[in-house]
């Protein structure tokens, strides 16, 4: 329902709602770069999962609405519902077409913001570039590959390949900085998230994408993690930083995102969705210590478990909060919680990245990442009526890569755990 709502605020050019109002649906139509893009993500995801696919030819109409003027950010209107509709299918070639769209680096246009919304004046005019959404549509072209086979659309599935192939070209030739992915470009080309930069050297999603959608170079991927690590992750202040150093005086203009006080929100304080993001990568890499010393340090918990931590934090320790504040006179103070984007990924970041649990239509797979000094790991997976009872058993030195499945103690000779619903309790026995 989420996924086809989503689809029904998309624009017959391909651009979507930057955000609207239920129930009449008035909103923003802006120059904003990712928006659109979600919408074939997220479906690839639930296709994986689910195994559906009659969800792509759900018919679903699109949204008209006056163009934006040239120079124009964005306008406010209530758009018209069109005559015009497509299937999912069609709304997701569409919007991905509409992203392929690249500027002198080869790298995909900016324009008012992409996830960080905050950062509307790097490609107001046109021109810039972002790196993190470079690597977001290779990540999102490599997978849509396999959706235009199930529709056996061979020219688009093609297309797909053929345009990741260049943007992985194209961010290997002009997204490195030495040490670490740049985050961006300026329309006069000056790079954003860079050792020449004063402010915001080093942006943590740039390093983390790179890894999640396997876009960059391995090598150059885990020595951004790395800087990643050594620049943005304050263990002492129990915080992951969006990037360092936050926009401040320098001449630079990166827009909105500057009108917040240094090391709040997104001017790099700990922007909660960006810091799953990087333990999802650190999880990718297999990094056992640093993905469960992320998790802990970044768990709301343990922002409550003391009189000190609780007069720090000020907020739910039961909820994710969005941010957390790096500015020293507010160091460690949690700001707007109840917060779903972060506590989504959160969710998905314990149950796939860490435990490892990944499903794929009637099919279990696991890859956990969990510390070295865990024998084990109980979970009760419910699949429609039937209940798996299933425990993890870590071996020490352990390979996650060798993984042994026994079914009400009859030892499979596949990893991969196959789910039947036949409504009785199933003990199974994953050991690594």
């Amino acid at each position: 329902e989420q996924i086809i709502l989503s689809a029904s605020r998309q624009f017959k050019e391909g651009d979507a709602q930057h955000w609207w109002h239920p129930p009449m649906g008035r909103g923003v139509r802006t120059t904003c770069s990712d928006d659109f893009l979600w919408l074939p993500f997220v479906l690839n995801k639930y296709i994986t999962v689910t195994g559906d696919i009659t969800i792509l030819d759900e018919s679903i109409h699109f949204l008209e609405g006056r163009l934006l003027n040239e120079g124009e950010e964005s306008y406010y209107d209530l758009p018209l519902k069109s005559n015009k509709t497509a299937s999912l299918y069609d709304h997701c070639v569409k919007a991905i077409e509409h992203g392929l769209k690249f500027g002198e680096h080869g790298l995909p246009f900016i324009g008012t913001g992409d996830w960080n919304d905050g950062m509307d004046r790097v490609g107001n005019e046109g021109k810039g570039e972002s790196v993190w959404l470079a690597f977001f549509l290779y990540d999102i072209l490599t997978k849509f590959i396999t959706v235009a086979d199930i529709k056996k659309d061979t020219a688009f599935a093609e297309r797909c390949k053929e345009e990741a192939g260049k943007l992985k070209t194209n961010i290997n030739d002009n997204a490195w900085d030495g040490e670490w992915y740049r985050r961006a470009y300026f329309d006069n080309g000056t790079p954003l998230g860079s050792k020449e930069n004063d402010e915001c050297k080093i942006d943590s999603i740039a390093q983390s994408w790179s890894v999640l959608s396997k876009g960059g170079d391995p090598n150059r991927s885990l020595q951004a993690m790395q800087s990643a690590n050594k620049h943005l992750v304050k263990k002492d202040d129990k915080i992951i930083q969006l990037f360092e150093p936050p926009f401040d005086k320098s001449t630079l203009n990166p827009g909105y995102i500057k009108g917040y006080v240094p090391g709040v929100r997104e001017n790099g304080g700990q922007y909660t969705h960006a810091a799953v993001w990087l333990i999802m990568a650190f999880a990718e890499l297999g990094n056992k210590e640093e993905t469960w010393g992320l998790l802990s340090m970044i768990n709301p918990i343990n922002h409550g478990n003391d009189v000190a931590s609780i007069k720090e934090y000020k907020v739910e320790p039961y909820v994710i909060a969005a941010d957390v504040y790096a500015q020293p006179l507010h160091k460690g103070r949690g700001g707007w919680t109840w917060y779903t984007g972060s506590a989504g990924w959160m969710y998905q970041m314990i149950i796939e990245s860490f435990i490892g649990l990944k499903r794929e239509g009637n099919t279990l797979q696991f890859t956990p990442c969990i510390p070295s000094e865990w024998e084990s790991v109980k979970i009760e997976y419910n699949y429609l009526e039937t209940v798996y009872h299933i425990e993890l058993v870590q071996t020490k030195n352990s390979d996650t890569k060798t993984v042994k499945i026994a079914i009400n103690g009859i030892e499979q000779n596949s990893n991969i755990l196959k789910l039947i619903n036949d409504s009785e309790a199933h003990q199974i026995k994953i050991t690594m």
